[in-house]
């Protein structure tokens, strides 16, 4: 599939926009003339192979990188006339290194984000309860907390922005199967219980199956399907996403023998 989008004659204006967004490292594209819409409300998962692309993407629409051509849009407005400082503050994002600060307690690390932007203090204890996290862990330190624990907080503190745009990369990638589960099913409720639009990045095909209801597959700074989950599993959408959807299969089918 092409890397291009229609244009949105008469349409809703996207949440989030690239407008042939070109990203280059050492005169090699890691995002390549790359053009994508992301509706509202949506929940989009970008997957590929490392190197794809996926994580430079990302990364151009807060700030922390900037392309070398194009546009990244948020609510039709171009990402790069917006202060970065005031841009982060309203878009949540969540590494798979988690970056709490290791001298602030829970409640410090989530209530960062509203003191500077000189808001009312976030109610900790709610925020807590958004991510299942007991009130009572606001007083512990990061080094207290196993890692699904940390990334519970990275997650309450990227929402204490009470923006509407929360980016994702990997962030469930150093986690143990069990708690990468619980996790992910914890931001797709919050998903659909606060109305974001969720971007995340993940190797993991069966994930963004699972998660997402649109499936971006990215691969040499391009995108070579982007498609429901189910056109993905019905094999719809093309052959850029065969190689990844196959792996899901297999073990699918591997453990459908086992139970044999």
């Amino acid at each position: 599939m092409s890397s291009s989008a229609p244009a949105r004659l008469g349409a809703v204006e996207p949440k989030l926009a690239f407008d042939h967004v070109t990203r280059r490292y050492n005169g090699v594209s890691a995002v390549d003339a790359l053009s994508l819409q992301i509706d509202e409300g949506s929940f989009v998962a970008l997957v590929g192979t490392s190197g794809s692309g996926k994580s430079s993407l990302l990364r151009l629409v807060n700030r922390l990188d900037r392309p070398d051509f194009g546009k990244v849009l948020i609510d039709g407005c171009d990402v790069a006339t917006i202060d970065p400082i005031v841009l982060r503050r309203s878009v949540g994002y969540v590494f798979q290194n988690i970056g709490l600060f290791p001298h602030m307690t829970v409640a410090e690390n989530i209530g960062i984000v509203p003191r500077l932007a000189g808001r009312a203090p976030a109610d900790v204890a709610a925020a807590l309860a958004q991510v299942e996290l007991p009130a009572n862990y606001a007083d512990r330190y990061p080094a207290q907390l196993s890692g699904g624990q940390q990334q519970r907080v990275g997650i309450a503190r990227a929402l204490a922005g009470e923006g509407k745009l929360l980016l994702m990369d990997e962030p469930f990638g150093a986690l143990d199967p069990v708690t990468r589960d619980r996790l992910g099913s914890t931001v797709q409720a919050l998903h659909e219980t606060l109305g974001l639009t969720t971007i995340l990045v993940t190797h993991d095909m069966a994930e963004a199956l699972l998660l997402a209801d649109r499936v971006v597959v990215m691969a040499q700074g391009q995108i070579v399907a982007d498609a429901t989950p189910r056109e993905m599993i019905a094999g719809l959408a093309g052959p850029g996403a065969d190689p990844l959807i196959a792996i899901p299969r297999k073990q699918a089918e591997r453990l459908g023998r086992l139970a044999q």
